[in-house]
């Protein structure tokens, strides 16, 4: 019997390469999404298979396609990488009961993942992943001491069974892009542009379409490099210097940065900037409201900025804050008409398209807001902050000890700070983690992550000088009781 219990995070499990994600654990994980698909009804309508560029995952998805196949149920299977939103509207527009993503998402080299789809292509519902859960459990308890699960059927014999077909995922998908964005506005503005798929799975699609519609586009680390040059393909400001540095070097007007498997959105300004994740939402819900004329409930997750709640009253939507895991938004646009749904982490869907998040597709409309705006990303960030107010936002992320982990996250509910960086504290919410409110623009946020050994720290305020402040001492608070 295995001793590596699998669990799903915010958005799958994952974990490092020949340590845990092993060939026979990914068996483990598929075996019981059969059991859970067949149990569930949705087993006939089929399953999508894709993978990323990381070390072994079109491997990983052809063990998992070789699983399904011997449960019969019929799979879809990528014949190359492919973007996550790819994977995700080739379960929606093929009408099938459910994806699998091999990716590890933002995560560096050495891990890999297994991201669930649900049949409305977006992230499985917790629900779905608990159930899962359960029959791994189940089937663990089953199997013998030192017997791995069943291999699969080969893969050559499902084809000509007709139980795997390979086919195309991304042509549809660039399709479905091409109909949610403004096109003669972007060929009308010639704008010049670098895009930066960070070695990840959306190297050559999102360059491709900018160029089409006339843009100057030079791609950067489009190569395929499965140790991503030695940074997380995570587009946060610690992993953008070739960004920052090609950008100026080219007089370009942005980088439109994508995370390793697509599905997060990144930027940087003309100036070297980088226009962080928070921005990039409040720069999509305005463009939406403002030029699309689209109208419909706003949902944040924990750690998002409170731009967010400043546009949505100002334009009268119905607002909701979630747990962080853009599975939360996505139960709301399950529910009701959500206009926009996001992360902090570059994590953004919106309506027309399919509750999932798509960076390609927010990049591209970052591209439509500055051929519409006829400014730079940081221009129109000063515009709408100069509307509504300056918020500054910034994050860490700590490698803590398990009891330090432990220590730290029982002293926050027990008895938290009531002060830090000179601000008293005004209320806790711990929604998920411990989120220390300070005012109606000034937070301190601490989570443990669901997919690294990490504990992150937020904090948004309004300068620069009080955000860090507040993550000095709140990093000093830390210390002080992880460390003890």
């Amino acid at each position: 019997m295995s001793d590596v219990s699998i669990r799903f995070g915010t958005d799958g499990w994952r974990a490092v390469i020949a340590e845990d994600f092993t060939f026979a654990n990914v068996r483990r994980v598929a075996w019981a999404l059969a059991e859970h698909l067949q149990a569930s009804g949705r087993a006939r309508q089929g399953v999508a298979v894709g993978y990323d560029c990381r070390f072994l995952s079109d491997r990983f998805a052809a063990a998992v396609a070789s699983v399904l196949a011997a449960a019969d149920i019929p799979v879809i299977l990528s014949p190359t990488a492919c973007p996550t939103p790819a994977l995700s509207w080739a379960v929606v527009s093929r009408r099938l009961g459910a994806g699998v993503m091999i990716t590890a998402s933002h995560n560096p080299p050495e891990y890999n993942g297994f991201k669930l789809k649900g049949w409305f292509g977006g992230p499985a519902l917790p629900e779905e992943t608990q159930q899962l859960e359960s029959i791994l459990a189940r089937q663990e308890a089953a199997r013998r001491p030192g017997q791995e699960p069943p291999r699969g059927m080969d893969l050559d014999e499902a084809r000509r069974l007709g139980r795997v077909e390979e086919a195309d995922l991304i042509g549809p998908y660039v399709e479905q892009l091409r109909r949610l964005v403004d096109w003669e506005r972007l060929r009308s503005a010639r704008l010049r542009v670098v895009v930066d798929p960070m070695h990840g799975a959306a190297r050559g699609i999102l360059a491709q379409l900018l160029r089409e519609a006339g843009l100057e586009v030079t791609e950067i680390r489009g190569e395929w490099n499965p140790g991503f040059g030695g940074l997380a393909p995570e587009p946060i400001a610690r992993n953008l210097g070739p960004a920052i540095e090609a950008v100026q070097r080219l007089q370009a007007q942005a980088v439109l940065v994508t995370d390793g498997d697509g599905d997060r959105v990144g930027a940087v300004d003309a100036t070297g900037e980088v226009v962080d994740a928070q921005r990039i939402f409040a720069l999509l819900l305005q463009h939406l409201v403002e030029v699309r004329g689209w109208r419909g409930a706003v949902i944040k997750t924990f750690a998002g900025t409170r731009m967010v709640d400043k546009l949505a009253a100002r334009y009268g939507l119905p607002f909701r804050e979630t747990p962080i895991g853009f599975k939360h938004v996505c139960e709301h646009a399950l529910k009701e008409d959500v206009l926009i749904g996001g992360e902090e982490s570059g994590g953004i869907g919106i309506k027309n398209h399919m509750p999932e998040r798509d960076g390609l597709l927010c990049n591209l409309l970052l591209a439509e807001i500055m051929a519409t705006r006829g400014r730079t990303l940081a221009e129109q960030v000063r515009a709408l902050m100069a509307e509504i107010g300056p918020h500054h936002f910034q994050r860490r992320d700590l490698r803590l000890s398990a009891e330090g982990k432990d220590r730290l996250l029982r002293r926050l509910a027990e008895d938290p700070p009531s002060r830090l960086a000179g601000w008293p504290v005004e209320r806790v919410d711990p929604l998920d983690g411990y989120k220390l409110i300070f005012g109606p623009s000034r937070w301190i946020l601490f989570r443990a992550s669901g997919t690294e050994p990490v504990v992150r720290v937020y904090a948004e305020a309004e300068s620069p000088e009080a955000v860090e402040a507040l993550l000095a001492d709140g990093l000093r608070f830390v210390d002080a009781v992880a460390g003890a």
